[in-house]
């Protein structure tokens, strides 16, 4: 298999959060964040970008400002299934070959990490794509909340092959470690695959859906970014976001 010629661009929301209850519709800038990161997705300029809605709030918000958005079952377990779900209501004849998980609190997201996240698929042998940087703070290297990617990476490659990922400090020894940054691109056949798979032992002990698929043989590789793009997760979060904002 070769490159996927037509990707799209999918951001699931839901206005459920523990943290920060209804995120997608906070306000950053004049606009709700879902709409910030729906712009970033269009400025990747890659393919079509929707946002996948489990609350029709969500989806007046998009429309409100010219996006497409798809409402979909509001109690999908994860994001991937809600991302599943949205592209086949949107595309139920397969003329997109690839699909981008965005997450929607990334509203300050530099776009070409979505362009980035879609570079791995040209190696026929993968089935997902994801990104990852090298982290150079030793605290957020023990942050079990950061989560760690093991990548078998050669000297001077800024693609390799995961290997794993943990909340724990991995692998042992001298040399670089990897903050994985949750943005997939999975080719169209493989994430029907993954939807349909169920949870895995190891992704349940560590709570990491991307285990999943390499607990089933799925390949996943890595490309390496400059930097961890901020989220937003929490009020405190969300004010750092919108004085970037104001400051940009």
């Amino acid at each position: 298999m070769s490159l996927p010629e037509k990707p799209i661009i999918v951001i699931p929301a839901r206005m459920a959060s523990s943290r920060l209850p209804g995120k997608p519709l906070a306000d950053i800038a004049g606009l709700p964040m879902i709409v910030q990161v729906l712009k970033r997705a269009q400025e990747a300029d890659i393919g079509p970008a929707i946002v996948a809605c489990a609350e029709e709030e969500i989806a007046a918000a998009v429309r409100a400002e010219g996006g497409t958005a798809i409402l979909t079952r509001p109690d999908h377990p994860s994001g991937s299934d809600r991302v599943f779900e949205a592209v086949e209501t949107f595309d139920p004849d397969g003329k997109f070959d690839a699909v981008v998980n965005l997450q929607g609190d990334l509203p300050a997201l530099d776009p070409t990490a979505v362009s980035a996240v879609f570079r791995p698929l040209a190696n026929g042998e993968v089935d997902i794509a994801t990104l990852a940087a090298e982290i150079k703070d030793l605290e957020e290297l023990e942050d079990e909340n950061a989560v760690k990617a093991v990548i078998s990476l050669e000297q001077g490659a800024r693609i390799g092959r995961a290997l794993w990922f943990s909340r724990l400090k991995s692998p042992w020894g001298a040399g670089p470690h990897y903050h994985h940054i949750g943005i997939y691109a999975y080719r169209r056949a493989a994430l029907k695959r993954f939807v349909i798979l169920p949870p895995a032992p190891l992704e349940q002990r560590e709570r990491l859906e991307q285990l999943r698929a390499l607990e089933n043989g799925m390949r996943i590789d890595a490309a390496i970014v400059d930097t961890v793009p901020l989220g937003v997760d929490t009020p405190l979060d969300l004010a750092r976001i919108r004085r970037l904002f104001v400051t940009s």
